[in-house]
């Protein structure tokens, strides 16, 4: 049966970090007649406003001890949160004990999170590692029949909305604590990764955790998810430049496919240097036009040019502020969402004509090269990698062929083969002069890759009206080997004058030989790029 029972609050127990609301919080409740039991600076702050305040000495007959690290961990605080009320046997441990019963937790936590992204320092973060708190906070959602706990203060007006109507309802009880239990597990989960993290920089393991536990704060629950009839949300887990910390400036709500695609967008256009104007526009999380120019204008009409029927309805990523004259040109066609660093007034103006149009603006550009974990779910459990945050130079390139490639190729391998690690798997990319010429993606052999990539460059020159494909002189990038001749074979025959792939193949010396009998520069980078 549905407990409908309200409990009102008699005795409030107020100790916080976040002070955010705290005072407000403290004189509602006192002013309804409740008893305030508080700690250290919390209890402070509401005395400085004029409220009377029991300290939690004064209830343990102890002192607060060992630089507050030890003030609330004593039965008379623990056992006034944990009792059952009606149980006979309970009642008479409090009496005989002198242990009053608390009807309110508010609790929040040391910022432990904000401080290992504030410094290194080893002891000053463990420092940061509550203890008190995650234990009240347990206690007060475990003994949520009696207790209500408070761990935000958003929560705040509606727990005192609810005292004032006979009681806070078993409802929202059990909605607080629910929250309280994800808030500590959260806690945890960031206290575990920290210190894995810190064994694996310290060399003290090359293993991987026995248990990993992966959280996040809820940034938004979403109308669906892939498909109308899938319940979606999404959640935040790092600080990392891009979708999940930027800031809406305008648009409607972001959906599930949007979100999949813009974080797809930045994390490839990131990759290119900020003193080089870049974007990528990107369908269905690949990419369909990629580039670089001498204005952030030019490199959006040399990405736009190369597949113009994808781009409609797709994700703009830029990496650098997006400015009017851009803008500009973006807003001639439909576009979902535009991700950059910053926005310049007269560009935010332009875009603002297009209301339905998401301009998401983050301040920064991730790191391409920064540790990361990725995540994939399978059917009873995960799989988790490190995020690929390898980068290929001219330097890690071995030239196999006999012929060396020309300076602009060499350019324009390393141009293709970046592009290429963000291209579903099997990827073949065409690019020449800082552009893609055309992008096969996400196909089950690496010859219909090459195929895809020539047809759509040929579809991108019907369209624009060129003498000739962007293929012709262009390089070829593969993610993986050539198994056979065949796919390589397919890049000659749409123009390409230079690969770039890994190697490794068993078949190599028949890759190589089919190159130098075709006349192209080859180069193996040792390096896989696998996105599936």
């Amino acid at each position: 049966m549905t407990d409908t029972t309200r409990r009102p609050i008699r005795r409030a127990l107020l100790s916080v970090y976040d002070k955010t609301g705290l005072v407000d919080l403290g004189k509602a409740l006192a002013e309804r007649g409740v008893t305030l039991v508080s700690t250290g600076g919390s209890a402070k702050a509401l005395r400085e406003a004029g409220l009377k305040v029991h300290d939690v000495a004064e209830i343990t007959g102890f002192p607060e001890m060992m630089d507050g690290r030890v003030k609330t961990l004593h039965p008379k605080v623990h056992g006034g949160l944990l009792a059952i009320r009606e149980n006979a046997e309970h009642a008479r441990a409090m009496s005989e004990h002198g242990i009053e019963g608390i009807d309110l937790l508010v609790s929040n936590l040391y910022p432990f999170e904000a401080t290992v992204a504030a410094t290194d320092d080893f002891d000053a973060i463990v420092e940061q590692i509550d203890i008190g708190g995650p234990a009240m906070i347990r206690a007060a959602s475990k003994n949520h029949a009696y207790v209500t706990v408070a761990t935000d203060p958003a929560d705040y007006a509606r727990i005192l909305a609810q005292h004032d109507e006979g009681g806070v309802t078993a409802a929202l009880r059990r909605e607080l604590s629910a929250k309280a239990f994800g808030r500590t597990a959260n806690y945890d989960a960031a206290i575990s990764g920290w210190f894995e993290k810190w064994r694996a920089k310290a060399g003290e393991t090359e293993t991987v955790p026995s248990r990993m536990t992966i959280s996040g704060n809820l940034r938004q629950a979403l109308r669906y998810g892939e498909n109308p009839h899938q319940h979606a949300a999404f959640y935040v887990t790092d600080a990392r430049p891009g979708v999940a910390t930027a800031r809406q400036v305008q648009g409607k709500e972001l959906s599930y496919n949007n979100i999949n695609d813009t974080d797809a967008a930045y994390e490839l256009v990131a990759e290119f240097d900020a003193a080089t104007p870049a974007v990528a526009i990107i369908k269905h999380a690949n990419p369909c036009g990629v580039a670089t120019g001498a204005s952030l204008k030019d490199a959006y009409e040399k990405a736009y040019l190369c597949d113009t029927v994808s781009a409609f309805g797709g994700i703009v990523a830029l990496n650098r502020a997006l400015d009017a004259a851009t803008a500009e040109e973006i807003a001639k066609i439909f576009t979902e969402v535009i991700i950059a660093p910053g926005a310049s007034d007269e560009a935010m103006a332009i875009i603002a004509a297009k209301k339905n149009l998401r301009l998401l603006l983050t301040d920064a550009l991730p790191d391409p090269a920064a540790a990361g974990l990725a995540f994939k779910t399978v059917a009873g459990g995960f799989l988790m990698q490190e995020r690929d945050a390898k980068r290929v130079t001219a330097a890690d390139l071995k030239i196999v062929t006999k012929r060396q490639p020309t300076a602009q190729e060499l350019a324009d391998m390393l141009f293709a083969f970046t592009v290429a690690k963000h291209v579903k798997s099997n990827a073949i990319v065409y690019a020449k002069d800082g552009q893609t010429a055309g992008i096969g993606a996400g196909q089950m052999n690496r010859r219909e890759s090459s195929r895809i990539g020539a047809w759509k460059a040929e579809d991108a020159r019907e369209a624009a009206g060129w003498s000739e494909a962007k293929t012709k002189g262009s390089a070829a990038a593969s993610d993986a080997f050539f198994p056979f001749a065949d796919g390589l074979l397919e890049c000659v025959k749409a123009g390409a004058t230079a690969v770039i792939q890994p190697g490794g193949s068993m078949r190599d010396a028949e890759v190589i030989a089919a190159a130098d009998e075709a006349g192209i520069a080859m180069a193996f980078t040792g390096v896989r790029h696998f996105r599936h």
